[in-house]
């Protein structure tokens, strides 16, 4: 009796021909892996330099211009390079095509230099879905203990005013954060001011404001003076804080002639006093309210004009429903400023065709930082770097090689990379995730609790 050994079918070409392309996807798809490590120690390095810094509002702005990045991706890159600066573990695991950037990117929301090596174990041994579920159970564990460490501090928050046996009065309190740096913002603005009452009494310096004595006041006498203001206002005020307009309103003195020329004579000062450039000056002229005072020879104030918007409501809405936000290239900001391309300091008119829009960051970088945009004759406008270089507002292409795949695969080979099909293949067997378990025993604080 002959018994035959268990047959044998061979594999559909068609089957074998997927397995390979399926090996390749994976091979290619590490390879990418590392070279985005590459990519983030890249983006770490420039960030920390401040290559985006010349008329850039940030690293992400200039990714989102150079490369072509959507900012919401051009933000998380950079964030991922700025974690990866003091996670090397995860950042090798990356660099060798172990890890794909999904793993990296949801692993660096939560991961610490302490944390890593764990964190790590569950990149390798879970799919990209398993870590997204293990980090999001981790933040909920974080966010527990945020929640508990604030409550905590709400409840211990406190305030102790009680008159002491030579009648002087105690103050002892314990603030919650936000609060308290409120109340030190105050006491900061109520010694300022204290000290320009002083200036402007011609007080000697060294002498307090509040009791004439000569000897000057400490720090701590200081901070007592400065409460006491903050008392008296807030009672002369009938406890209003003000319209905001009138809280944070600032006023600049500035002579018509140093709009007009940065190196003619003439003052450009703050209302306190504290000089300002120039071109601070016409970058807040720009678009501000404008009063004209006029002084004779001897400084003295000979006529007040009526306040005016530098540029007139309606003009502003045309303006604003015209650029849909800043002009300069790659910002898009929704916010802006109305800035005159030809100052009105030096003859430009306020008209639609000599304004544009840029927001805070870019107006200040063509007023103070040497850029400069000029309208062409077919409407459109053109930025130039301090240095004259075009602005384009997209930025032509890297060049790129002919097989740029083979020539990726050759850089990883000579960078002692050795990738293949199963480099980035997770551990996992096909067990079911039970992420409160894998939380209790992997996050410190649930560990701690145990």
């Amino acid at each position: 009796m002959n018994i035959d050994g268990p047959s044998v079918v061979p594999t559909d070409p068609h089957i074998v021909e997927l397995d390979r392309l399926g090996d390749e996807i994976a091979e290619l798809a590490a390879h990418l892996d590392a070279a985005t490590a590459r990519l983030l120690d890249l983006i770490r390095g420039f960030d920390a330099r401040g290559g985006w810094g010349h008329g850039f509002r940030s690293c992400a702005h200039w990714l989102s211009w150079r490369v072509g990045l959507e900012p919401g991706a051009a933000r998380e890159h950079v964030r991922v390079a700025r974690a990866l600066g003091s996670l090397p573990q995860l950042r090798e695991a990356l660099a060798r095509g172990e890890l794909s950037y999904s793993k990296v990117r949801a692993l660096t929301r939560v991961a610490t230099p302490e944390t890593e090596e764990r964190l790590l174990a569950v990149g390798r041994a879970g799919t990209a879905e398993h870590v997204e579920l293990i980090v999001r159970g981790w933040r909920r564990m974080d966010r527990k203990a945020e929640a508990q460490e604030t409550t905590r501090r709400h409840r211990n928050r406190a305030l102790h005013v009680y008159p002491d046996g030579d009648g002087m009065v105690v103050i002892r309190g314990r603030l919650e954060p936000e609060v308290g740096a409120v109340v030190m913002q105050a006491l900061t603005a109520a010694r300022e001011a204290l000290s320009r009452r002083r200036r402007a009494k011609d007080v000697p310096a060294g002498t307090s404001v509040v009791d004439g004595s000569a000897e000057a006041p400490t720090m701590e006498q200081q901070q007592a003076d400065a409460l006491a203001l903050v008392a008296e206002t807030a009672l002369h005020r009938g406890m209003d804080p003000g319209a905001p307009g009138e809280r944070y309103q600032v006023v600049v003195h500035v002579d018509a002639q140093v709009l007009a020329d940065a190196d003619a004579p003439g003052q450009s000062v703050l209302d306190g006093g504290a000089r300002v450039p120039a071109g601070t000056s016409r970058r807040l002229a720009c678009d501000a309210s404008r009063v004209v005072m006029r002084h004779d020879a001897d400084g003295r104030i000979t006529d007040v004009g009526a306040r005016t918007r530098t540029i007139p409501p309606a003009l502003r809405r045309a303006l604003q429903h015209r650029d849909k936000g800043c002009r300069f290239p790659g910002c898009g900001r929704l916010f802006g400023q109305g800035h005159h391309i030809r100052h009105w300091a030096h003859g430009g008119p306020t008209t639609l065709s000599n304004l544009t829009m840029l927001c805070r960051r870019h107006h200040r970088a063509v007023h103070e930082e040497g850029f400069q945009v000029e309208r062409l004759a077919d409407d459109e406008l053109c930025f130039r770097g301090p240095d004259g270089r075009l602005l384009s507002d997209v930025p032509p292409p890297a060049a790129m090689p002919a097989n740029p795949v083979d020539s990726l695969r050759a850089q990883n080979d000579a960078g002692g990379l050795h990738i293949e099909a199963r480099t980035s293949t997770p551990g996992w067997q096909g067990e079911r995730l039970d992420v409160g378990y894998a939380i209790s025993v992997l996050h410190p604080l649930a560990v701690a609790s145990r």
